[in-house]
């Protein structure tokens, strides 16, 4: 009979992912602040997040000659006016400084002979960033009211009654559960990827845009608590380079190459720029006929090929070495693009948790930042530093007049996850695996939910069925047998995604119309409707997924929650 202890901590603030927005937040607090804050990360924040192995420029930033409105402008465009005008200001108001600040850590931004950032297109700027989250890392760790508990999965929020008074984890090598209390809890856990099938199988299947360990985990724990979420069917599709799943912004930024089909024929320009219409003008093109699409390498200058291969060694080396392998430079040969599986992800699109605009969700006490936070897509790292420390300086000035007390139900609820935990780890082995759960989830999705398959294309009868073959992987979940407390990990992340896949669908048969093309292609109304300008969000109520539609929050409105 293996049994976890329950070990007990205390702090006033809470950080739930150390990530990029969660370490900017702690170091935030750290610099501003003497409360006491915990960052608990399910990996190490050396190397954990979307930054874990570097990125090669700063895709948010604002250029000389630009202003922060312009980029409120560019993000509103390319989500088709779904989007918090409010949001994206504060974001973008906060860009420049926060850059200024990695470099001062000592992140390396090229410059040019006369002393200025080199930009890379009207919003971006080059850097060398490979070593950015140890750079992180390091400044979080530097400050002396920030402690840092590494590999703890955090599983649950404590809520009661809307207010939210810490979290429980799980340790991933140990047999201890975590009960955290906190007075104010920061969730920056990032988006979900591996809800859909993925191009790669097999033993390649995690070789995808975004990092599979990133399980939606906090949208997950927010909306079994209860919180509002927004624009969950706005799902993110990167435009990627075939089989290696590395970036094409470099490419198409870096060298200027066009998207063009297997006829030579450049696409782009036809069915729009956003990048939404990028990724359906190359379903469309394949669709039709003339695949496989590129982007057009051949007859670029030779002095760009070393350029091009160092620029993905810090972000992507599967590319490089792809180039190397097949004895072609990107000059002699174009480079194959296709999209990915649909994730959930709020530094691209608009999903994630319905914020006010210091990022507060609807829970009292917990905050949104990053990726996990709804309404501000395109923010990218610094957008997601940006929310870190709006979060920061949100949560310093609530806890001025903080007086809740911990409730008696938390003992309870403690109590009822060990008896969850120790179920896992003591069950008899089931007819399914972890493994065979997560395909069967993908498969439905793929399936019915507009995955890679279907063209992204869903229809009403389809999700209905998703709906329902969800629902019954779902109870699956309980039989499940963890060996050991990595094991136990894998469980709590199908069981998270399961959970948001429940919303994806409930927010995709929600808006009845197109208004992005293959993010979400709805076949049963394959037009823009403006009357559906407005915000698609959901709750869980009594359990069940209840649709909320809410008007749309313009440049200068700041909101507040008030229902």
């Amino acid at each position: 009979m293996k049994e976890v202890r329950i070990e007990k901590i205390t702090t006033d603030v809470l950080i739930i992912g150390g990530g990029t927005a969660g370490c900017y937040s702690a170091i935030t607090l750290g610099e501003e602040s003497n409360l006491n804050v915990l960052v608990v990360e399910k990996a190490n924040i050396k190397r954990s997040g979307c930054l874990a192995a570097g990125v090669n420029a700063i895709n948010a930033y604002i250029v000389k000659g630009k202003t922060a409105e312009d980029y409120v402008d560019y993000a509103k465009k390319d989500a088709d006016g779904i989007v918090r005008e409010d949001l994206l200001l504060t974001m973008s108001e906060g860009l420049n400084k926060v850059t200024k600040k990695l470099e001062d850590l000592g992140l390396v931004i090229l410059k040019d002979e006369n002393g200025e950032y080199v930009a890379r297109g009207t919003r971006n700027i080059k850097i060398n960033g490979e070593n950015i989250k140890p750079i992180l890392a390091e400044a979080t760790k530097a400050q002396k009211n920030v402690s840092i508990l590494n590999k703890v999965n955090i599983t649950d929020f404590i809520v009661k009654d809307n207010r939210i008074y810490g979290a429980i984890g799980v340790a991933v090598d140990d047999n201890i559960l975590y009960e955290i209390s906190a007075k104010a809890v920061i969730c920056a856990t990032g988006g979900a990827a591996g809800l859909y099938r993925p191009n790669n199988p097999g033993f390649s299947r995690h070789k995808m845009w975004y990092p599979p360990f990133n399980t939606g985990a906090g949208y997950a724990m927010g909306i079994r608590a209860g919180a509002e979420m927004t624009t969950f069917e706005m799902r993110f599709i990167a435009l990627r380079c075939k089989d290696t799943i590395a970036p094409t912004g470099t490419i198409a930024q870096g060298v200027g190459a066009k998207q063009v089909n297997s006829k030579g024929e450049v696409y782009e320009n036809k069915y729009g720029l956003t990048t939404s219409e990028r990724v359906y003008g190359t379903v469309k093109e394949n669709q039709e006929g003339r695949g496989p699409c590129y982007l057009r390498t051949e007859g670029i200058d030779n002095s760009k090929n070393d350029d091009l291969k160092k620029a993905y060694l810090n972000m992507a080396p599967s590319q490089t070495l792809k180039w190397v392998e097949s004895g072609k430079n990107p000059s002699e040969a174009n480079v194959e693009i296709e999209g990915t599986e649909p994730y959930i992800v709020g530094g691209h699109t608009a999903s994630g948790y319905w914020v006010d605009s210091n990022r507060r969700t609807t829970i009292k006490g917990l905050y949104a930042a990053g990726d996990v936070a709804g309404g501000c897509p395109q923010k990218y790292v610094t957008g997601a530093l940006v929310e870190g420390e709006i979060a920061a300086k949100a949560v310093i000035k609530d806890l001025e007049n903080y007086t809740a007390t911990v409730v008696d139900e938390i003992d309870n609820f403690v109590a009822e996850k060990k008896k969850e935990v120790e179920s896992f780890l003591n069950n008899e082995e089931g007819l399914f695996s972890i493994e065979a759960i997560e395909e069967a989830m993908q498969k439905v999705m793929d399936s019915y939910a507009g995955g890679i398959s279907t063209n992204y294309q869903y229809n009403e009868k389809q999700l209905k069925v998703a709906e329902e073959k969800i629902n019954q992987i779902e109870k699956l979940t309980d039989s499940l047998k963890a060996n050991d407390f990595h094991e136990l990990m894998f469980i709590y992340e199908i069981k998270e995604r399961l959970v948001i896949c429940k919303s994806v669908i409930a927010h995709l048969n929600a808006r009845k119309e197109t208004r992005w093309h293959s993010f979400a292609e709805n076949l049963d109304y394959p037009n823009k409707d403006d009357k559906w300008l407005k915000y698609v969000n959901s709750k869980v109520v009594d359990g069940k997924i209840e649709i909320i539609l809410r008007d749309l929050v313009g440049r200068g409105e700041v909101y507040e929650h008030s229902n």
